[in-house]
């Protein structure tokens, strides 16, 4: 999980039974304790901050969801998809999620992203979270 509030981090980190947040006030020693644990699989889920954009090395991370960024940030979101769309030594997939409240200026930039990394060679696919909830 990969957001820009940290208020919003702390829920969801309360909601994910407790995982451990890396944000600017983590020492450098506590995230790379944490990165490590994430590598050998000790640690499942992580919850960053914006600090996880630049220099954090996680090939094997196969899914990121993103619940908040830097509004229409392009380069933003192209530095995030970088972190989980390293090939995997498995060869497995991975994936990346946004999560955008509909009928939003969020919504907007949103769509704007989207059609940056459809011109880039990205294949996305929205998905209505009425059509999630929905029982088969």
């Amino acid at each position: 999980m990969i957001g820009a509030y940290l208020d919003q981090l702390d829920d969801i980190s309360a909601e994910l039974d407790g995982a451990p947040i890396i944000q600017g006030s983590t020492t450098n020693s506590e995230r790379e304790r944490l990165y490590d644990e994430f590598r050998r699989g000790e640690q499942r889920v992580l919850v960053v901050s914006k600090v996880a954009n630049f220099s954090v090395d996680l090939p094997e991370a196969a899914v990121a969801v993103q619940i908040s960024g830097t509004f229409g940030s392009r380069q933003e979101e192209a530095q995030r998809l970088g972190r989980v769309l390293r090939p995997k030594h498995d060869g497995r997939q991975a994936h990346f999620y946004t999560v955008v409240a509909r009928d939003t200026l969020d919504a907007e930039y949103a769509a704007h992203r989207q059609r940056f990394l459809a011109e880039q060679g990205y294949a996305y696919t929205i998905v209505d979270a009425d059509d999630l909830l929905r029982p088969l």
